[in-house]
């Protein structure tokens, strides 16, 4: 079972989820988006809170009311960060999350120590957690699936991607033919026989030469 929250403080409204166990947690590791953020309590025992952020944000300048809201509800599923002041929580892309056969259920590492950040929450603030829990909702998702799912779709977006690019392309290289063309071509029609002919005396009558004499 996953837990879906929705946080309307930001437009659009963000989507939030969690694991209800470690077990859940460890198929939320695996099956993870690229635009997922990892929360979790600090060197305490928390659920793994997943922020899903819109595709192409950057994870350094989330709203500062979203990220409130994130590490609230990181406090709150917490047995014991939930009953303590100041509990420091930590966040991280999802993709920079290390999980290897030497862990415990549910524990990760990171790889990049240098793109994991910490926030202090001095103490829960019930209206937010109250907001967020209103927006509670239990779902049991195939997360294989749509993980399979998603990377149907970014692999289509790239797709239609380059065929755009190679469209371009192909579009600027012909444009840049057409004007070598014409910049090699541009005095053709002066060297014509028509041409010749209309610039040269032999053919002229013999009146012609009248205006200069």
């Amino acid at each position: 079972m996953v837990y879906y929250f929705t946080s309307n403080i930001v437009d659009p409204p963000a989507f939030i989820y969690v694991g209800k166990d470690k077990v859940e947690n460890e198929e939320l590791i695996k099956y993870g988006f690229k635009e997922d953020i990892w929360f979790h309590a600090d060197n305490l025992s928390s659920a793994h809170i997943y922020l899903r952020l819109p595709e192409g944000s950057d994870w350094e300048n989330i709203p500062q009311d979203l990220l409130t809201d994130c590490t609230q509800l990181t406090k709150a599923n917490s047995i014991e960060g939930n009953k303590k002041d100041n509990v420091n929580v930590v966040y991280t892309p999802w993709s920079n999350l290390k999980k290897d056969g030497s862990m415990a259920v549910g524990q990760v590492g990171f790889k990049d120590q240098r793109k994991v950040k910490k926030i202090l929450v001095e103490t829960r603030t019930n209206a937010i957690v109250n907001r967020l829990n209103k927006t509670k909702e239990e779902r049991f998702p195939d997360l294989a699936e749509e993980k399979e799912e998603r990377e149907r779709e970014i692999r289509n977006q790239e797709k239609k991607a380059m065929l755009e690019r190679k469209k371009e392309e192909a579009r600027v290289a012909k444009e840049h033919k057409e004007k070598a063309w014409q910049k090699d071509h541009a005095y053709d029609d002066v060297f014509t026989e028509y041409a010749l002919e209309a610039s040269s005396n032999q053919n002229r009558d013999a009146a012609f030469y009248d205006d200069f004499l």
